[in-house]
């Protein structure tokens, strides 16, 4: 089974990537960074440690204000770096691990934990700055991750409280996983900051000692203050520091303190921090019964005939497929589409096989590959294809005989404006069809 072999804490500031960019190591004013997470790279390398649980909050780079979720945990294969504005770090992406990450998904959701998931984004410099400084001169980590983003930079947001207790289910989530790895939970962030308004500029060292402090020894404290103490003691922008409490969290009460370290040089005080795991290995009943749990409200789903339930794993391995059908509500890809779907798909990189079932509307072969239902009916609107005429696909029939199993034979679609007009037009011919047989 995956162990817990302990925690890292590590501040995220873009300070850490343009010191690591600009070869900045042996200059005085920036080797105490370097060196706090060396010791860091140093642990991770000694116990062999396969795959970082990532703790971050993007800032506002790839989740924007139109949907700003609270925990949004990555299932992708691998994350690459994003443009924050002057293009993006010249970094080696970092590899997922899809096993886990699944795993956890459904592990927390099962823990009602309100849940959403990302693939296809990259990461900013919440998740890019700590992680770039485990890698060496002779290349990146060579690990792999699991990230979740944590939703802090518009309220309301997650209390402190919420973090302790997902880092509680989180515990349970890895330790019930098969496969034998060595798994190390990061939280990044903080420490005392602010960067925006009259206050910009604030730090408080004297906090940042406190809260590391109460972190090792009493981290109930921590949990039971409110969001406008940690606003009050660290900045509204150091407040971030509440993610390290999902690490802690997922961490036994019995921990011992390898390094801490902090440095205040300019806007943020960064530091890094690492706990070992003195934990007992987890009760392998219990094990059995939390992985009962996981699986309760879709057991017996697998024996519907004719049922594919649009799983992560399905989404993971067809996303670009999808991705290019879901594509079809912009105009401008959908006049592309209509006018040249070789060039379009081609730059997209979609396979012969792809292209085959797009081009032939083979709909139940899509669905049975993984594309979701509702891909399949964007694409249908877009052909001036009905619903009904994509169900009665899916049943091997007509769609003469499906409409005949319907109270009323009715066809319509997703399409607005002529595209509707055009659906129910040929559906009203249908019906009268229907009337003088």
């Amino acid at each position: 089974m995956a162990r817990i072999i302990g925690g890292i804490g590590a501040s995220h500031s873009p300070t850490i990537g343009f010191a690591k960019d600009n070869g900045k190591r042996h200059d005085p004013a920036w080797a105490p960074i370097f060196a706090g997470f060396d010791v860091v790279r140093d642990w991770v390398n000694a116990k062999k440690i396969d795959v970082l649980f990532l703790i971050y909050n993007d800032h506002i780079t790839s989740f924007f204000f139109d949907h700003y979720p609270f925990f949004s945990l990555g299932i992708d294969s691998a994350y690459h770096p994003a443009d924050e504005g002057g293009g993006p770090r010249d970094v080696a992406p970092a590899m997922g691990h899809l096993g886990l990450s699944q795993h956890i998904a459904t592990a927390l959701t099962a823990d009602e934990f309100d849940m959403s998931f990302f693939q296809g984004k990259p990461v900013d410099h919440g998740f890019l700055s700590p992680l770039s400084m485990l890698g060496d001169d002779t290349g990146p980590w060579q690990g792999k991750v699991v990230p979740l983003q944590c939703g802090l930079l518009q309220f309301p947001i997650p209390t402190p409280k919420r973090m302790w207790k997902l880092g509680k289910s989180l515990r349970k989530a890895i330790e019930s996983y098969p496969e034998d790895l060595n798994v190390a939970i990061m939280a990044t962030g903080g420490l005392s900051h602010q960067v925006h308004g009259e206050r910009a500029g604030f730090i408080n060292e004297d906090w940042d000692n406190e809260f590391l402090d109460l972190l090792e020894k009493n981290p109930k404290a921590l949990v039971d203050m409110r969001l406008a103490d940690y606003v009050t003691k660290g900045g509204m922008e150091g407040a971030e520091v509440i993610m390290w409490l999902i690490m802690r969290g997922a961490l036994s009460d019995d921990v011992t303190l390898v390094h801490k370290q902090s440095y205040a040089p300019s806007v943020t005080n960064i530091a890094t921090l690492v706990f070992e795991d003195q934990g007992a290995a987890p009760d392998a009943d219990e094990v059995a019964a939390y992985r009962a749990h996981m699986g309760y409200e879709l057991q017996g789903v697998e024996k519907l005939g004719g049922t594919y339930p649009f799983t992560q794993a399905r989404s993971h391995e067809n996303f670009r497929l999808n991705d290019f059908l879901h594509d079809l509500i912009k105009p401008s890809h959908r006049e592309r589409f209509r006018k040249d779907f070789d060039a379009l798909a081609a730059e997209r990189g979609l396979t012969e096989d792809e292209i085959d079932l797009i081009r032939n509307q083979k709909w139940i072969e899509m669905i049975r590959r993984g594309v979701s239902f509702f891909m399949l009916e964007k694409l249908a609107a877009v052909l001036g294809v009905s619903n009904p005429e994509i169900y009665a696909a899916f049943r091997g029939e007509t769609l003469e005989d499906f409409l005949a199993t319907r109270k009323v034979p009715i066809t319509y679609s997703v399409a607005g404006g002529k595209s509707a007009d055009k659906t129910a037009l040929e559906g009203a011919a249908l019906e009268e069809a229907g009337d003088k047989a």
